[in-house]
């Protein structure tokens, strides 16, 4: 295999690997420097160096929370990184010598999981959906990522799955994400919401009385009381989980995938969220299509994204013309 290097930037840590015949090395990660876009890419560079320890690779990816014009890599939008506006793929490549390839991160994530741990492809048509403080996600199709006409493609996160469609409803305007969105319901921010709602109605639950001491309530809290037995935790997980299920239905009536790929933060519940989520899902699949897709845990977990990167490095070096 070629030898590139993988970046993966989120809003609090980049995370460099590099990756060459031996598989992956060491991994590294800092906490992200927000302070401009000229700290951002310096402290890329360094993490560059870092991981190469003098040794030459062939190219560099690199995983953004952003949407991205592939061809040029340029960063369309950018979310928690100052990355808007910038040419990144110019900029860091000429800073670094080699060709680099810039993407979504959760797109990257998802070819990752495309892969075994043997980095064989193993699932052709996948979706991935990243459940975190937002809901990201990525679509591989043929082996392949897609990004649609502008980059853009697989925010899942935007698809509406709860918005009332009367005739008086107002013009949403550009505020994200939307009331109804996959993300404003199925979040982490969104299991927060429902968790809270729970310890006000039922203040002799184990969330109530977490209220009570002064403590804010979280959506980890209610995972750990649903785990404990506690029934109305357990009903803020299942109104999240479900919410999630319409998004997968979604995923698969769409895409008709091989696989869905639950990961994020959120995939910390495990099969609370994920047996749920699947259960439901089922009962929206066109008939056509049940039973036909898997729906699983994300099995490369946080080193998804900077190894979903390093592949992009990977599969774009042996697309360019020898």
């Amino acid at each position: 295999m070629t030898s590139v290097i993988g970046i993966d930037v989120g809003g609090t840590k980049v995370a460099v690997t590099p990756l060459g015949p031996k598989g992956m090395g060491e991994h590294r990660q800092q906490p992200t420097a927000l302070d401009s876009s000229e700290a951002l890419i310096d402290q890329f560079v360094s993490l560059v160096g870092e991981a190469a320890a003098g040794e030459p690779y062939e190219a560099v990816g690199i995983g953004v929370p952003s949407i991205v014009r592939f061809e040029t890599g340029e960063i369309a939008a950018s979310t928690n990184v100052p990355l808007k506006g910038v040419q990144l793929r110019a900029v860091l490549g000429e800073r670094l010598g080699v060709p680099v390839f810039v993407d979504n991160d959760a797109t990257v994530a998802a070819l990752a999981e495309a892969h075994d741990e043997d980095l064989k492809l193993v699932s052709r048509n996948l979706v991935m959906i990243t459940v975190g403080t937002g809901i990201g996600g990525g679509v591989v199709i043929d082996g392949r990522i897609f990004r649609g006409g502008s980059g853009g493609a697989g925010e899942v996160g935007m698809t509406l799955i709860g918005l009332a469609t009367d005739p008086d409803l107002p013009a949403a305007g550009g505020h994200f994400p939307q009331p109804g969105s996959l993300e404003a319901l199925s979040s982490g921010h969104a299991l927060d919401r429902f968790s809270a709602a729970v310890a006000a109605e039922h203040p002799d639950s184990a969330l109530g009385r977490l209220a009570a001491s002064g403590k804010p309530v979280l959506g980890a809290d209610a995972v750990a009381a649903c785990r404990d037995g506690d029934a109305d935790a357990a009903a803020a997980v299942s109104r999240w989980a479900h919410a999630l299920g319409v998004g997968i239905a979604n995923a698969i009536n769409t895409f008709d995938p091989d696989e869905v790929v639950i990961g994020g933060g959120g995939a910390a519940a495990g099969e609370l969220l994920l047996d749920s989520a699947a259960d439901f899902a089922a009962g929206y699949v066109h008939p056509g299509l049940q039973g036909r897709a898997s729906v699983r845990l994300a099995r490369w977990g946080a080193t998804a994204g900077v190894l979903g990167a390093a592949l992009l490095a990977v599969h774009e070096l042996e697309r360019q013309p020898s």
